[in-house]
């Protein structure tokens, strides 16, 4: 009796410190949701990773931005993808509050600017030098009958930020920003369009299919500054902010603050996890371009990678 009651102690003990088990909270862990197809897979396998290490998980459809709002309350617990591009003023600010933890870079590096194709370089030759575009026959060039003589810049959802309304005021361009509904309907005018060698110049974000996929380059704004953000006398035009390229760099994995005491092991796992452009950019190809679902394609990747994503769970 007194063996077993020492193995059985043993045991407890072992539980109490294994990861997913006694450490962490049965309660759900709610991981967001965006409209952008990356986003989608980076957490769909971040929430089977956790759900291999015994927890429980929810998916919650959440603002980009506004969804810091949950995160600081601990409403929401998880946001996989905070891009440098556009995130960076939110995070910022929820780190400050004390409610929200950055966990680290995901391995993916975020370009998010303005795209045109290789074919439109003939009707504006002075791209990509951002100054082509002030020239009305660009412009025009980039018009469609709803801006002409504007030329129309095809901008993302409006839940994504940017500041480019903000760009073009400062910039004194001669274009029109209209917003695309939805991140696949962004994608579908890009590909309607460059089937037609059509005008168009657009949203375009790495990583990503379409720069791959497509020839084609990022227009060359004035170098991006943070003061170019917050001091109009910073930048090309002394008058007005946002007169400057956006920014480039991680993109960042995020939680609400107290992850770490009430989920341990998630904690853990989701600061280990990382993965590359050239990984993502294929994922998101299978989905948009190969018509894969998110769940086929993070299925697929789980089996390839089990010795990889066991390791951030300590299996």
């Amino acid at each position: 009796m007194l063996m077993r009651s020492i193995l059985t102690s043993a045991a407890i003990a072992a539980l109490n410190f294994s990861p997913g088990w006694a450490q962490d909270s049965s309660d759900p862990i709610k991981l967001t949701l965006h409209d952008w197809t990356g986003q989608l897979i980076t957490t769909e396998i971040m929430g089977e990773v956790l759900q291999q290490a015994g927890l429980t998980v929810d998916y919650v459809q959440a603002d980009y931005l506004a969804q810091f709002a949950g995160l600081k309350t601990g409403d929401l617990h998880v946001a996989m993808e905070i891009w440098e591009t556009t995130g960076r003023e939110a995070l910022d600010e929820g780190v400050a509050s004390g409610g929200v933890e950055n966990l680290g870079e995901s391995g993916m590096l975020a370009i998010e600017e303005w795209w045109y194709p290789a074919y439109m370089v003939e009707k504006c030759p002075g791209l990509p030098n951002w100054e082509a575009l002030r020239d009305p026959a660009c412009a025009e060039a980039f018009a469609t009958p709803e801006t002409a003589p504007d030329g129309r810049y095809l901008g993302g959802p409006v839940t994504w930020g940017g500041f480019d309304d903000e760009r073009v005021e400062a910039l004194d361009l001669p274009f029109q920003v209209i917003h695309a509904g939805t991140d696949a309907a962004l994608f579908a005018e890009l590909e309607s369009a460059y089937q037609r060698e059509a005008p168009i110049l657009l949203w375009v974000y790495a990583p990503h299919w379409a720069p791959i996929k497509y020839a084609g380059a990022w227009v060359e704004f004035p170098p991006y500054d943070p003061a170019c953000y917050e001091d109009p006398a910073t930048g090309v035009n002394p008058d007005a902010a946002y007169d400057c390229a956006k920014p480039r760099g991680p993109i960042w994995k995020v939680a609400w603050s107290g992850l770490k005491d009430k989920w341990p092991t998630a904690h853990a796992a989701i600061s280990a996890f990382n993965v590359t452009n050239e990984e993502m950019g294929d994922m998101i190809a299978k989905v948009d371009l190969e018509g894969e679902t998110v769940e086929a394609v993070v299925a697929a990747w789980m089996e390839a990678n089990a010795d990889r994503w066991k390791g951030w769970i300590g299996q």
